[in-house]
């Protein structure tokens, strides 16, 4: 028989950060263009506060990037390959920690770029004051950061994040609960074995619906709640939902939200087996592909199938959006005879 945990594993349970310090954040691509563009905009109208034509602020502002991007660079650098040091540490320690780094990280290049000028020019020595405020500037701009990633990570939170769970949850349909309970009742004297079978993945897919929406499943996890759906739909439909499997062990442990497979597979067997006489095909792929994990489902359509899948995908995308940023990608490929959902997303 198929089991699961009773508590949902989290997978990045050592990741998770005291609250109001969003460590795990800074490891995010999109965070890092983000921050990129934010900080080069600030510096860019810096720049042209003394300026006296276009020529002498680009001067200044490309001078004040060769400070800036390896400053931060190096800020979000050290902050993620030391989260899991500082998700241990008290929250006023962690700040102090990094707007010291932030510090640190602004002062250096400064520093360099600097002597590299005394060097070329033979010119003075930088004054004190002069590094004081860069470092106190580098410390103001991790304060800022810290803030603002924060702010991202209070936005995706009980509020916002649980209402889009909850919304995601409630797509186990009550014809499907209707269903699976005939099918179960049917089932008691035929198979009683079977029978406990059916109400054991049914529980498990209820169990997992209504979980507490603050951890994150794996690919793996994914693929079993998966197969508990369609093992019951499969007594429903019989020869007629014709499944096929093609999944790569070595990817189980990539991240996903929780219930994001079973809406895709659910929507494949509602609108590409349901309705046609003849039944479907729906297949499930997970593959490496360009250095990421390729996820797949496909299900065959007939002519006349009854369209589909927009609100599950769009709450799908959401989710993925909101856990892997910019690094997750969502497409469809809808074609006469077939559609086809495929998520790229980080191994890691």
């Amino acid at each position: 028989m198929h089991s699961l945990p009773s508590t949902p594993p989290s997978p990045d349970a050592q990741d998770a950060p005291p609250p109001g310090l969003p460590m795990t954040e800074v490891c995010q691509v999109g965070v890092v263009l983000r921050a990129l563009l934010g900080v080069q905009g600030v510096v860019a109208l810096g720049a042209a506060f003394d300026a006296a034509g276009p020529a002498q602020w680009l001067n200044r502002f490309l001078l004040a990037c060769a400070v800036s991007v390896p400053a931060l660079l190096a800020w979000l650098l050290v902050a993620c390959s030391l989260r899991l040091r500082l998700a241990a540490w008290p929250p006023l320690k962690v700040r102090a920690a990094l707007l010291g780094l932030g510090a640190l990280c602004a002062w250096t290049p400064w520093w360099l770029v600097q002597e590299l000028e005394r060097w070329l020019d033979s010119g003075p020595a930088p004054g004190w004051l002069r590094g004081l405020a860069v470092a106190l500037t580098g410390a103001l701009a991790a304060w800022a950061l810290l803030v603002w990633l924060s702010l991202r990570v209070r936005a995706q939170g009980p509020t916002g994040l649980h209402a889009r769970y909850a919304e995601l949850q409630s797509r186990i349909r009550p014809h499907f609960l209707f269903n699976t309970l005939n099918t179960a009742v049917a089932l008691v004297r035929l198979d009683p074995a079977q029978a406990e079978r059916v109400l054991e993945d049914l529980a498990e897919l209820f169990r997992a619906a209504l979980a507490a929406p603050d951890w994150t499943s794996t690919l793996g996890e994914e693929v079993v709640l998966a197969r508990r759906y369609l093992d019951i739909e499969a007594l429903r439909f019989g020869e007629r939902l014709r499944l096929s499997w093609e999944l790569d062990p070595a990817l189980d442990g990539a991240r996903l939200p929780p219930l994001l497979l079973q809406p895709l597979v659910e929507n494949a067997v509602r609108y590409g087996v349901e309705p046609n006489e003849a039944g479907g095909e729906v297949l499930v792929r997970t593959r490496r592909r360009g250095g990421q994990v390729e996820l797949l489902v496909r299900n065959s359509l007939e002519a006349a199938a009854p369209g589909g899948h927009g609100l599950a995908l769009a709450n799908v995308n959401e989710r993925l959006r909101l856990l892997h940023d910019v690094a997750a990608q969502l497409t469809v490929e809808a074609e006469p005879r077939r559609f086809s959902v495929r998520i790229l997303f980080p191994e890691r």
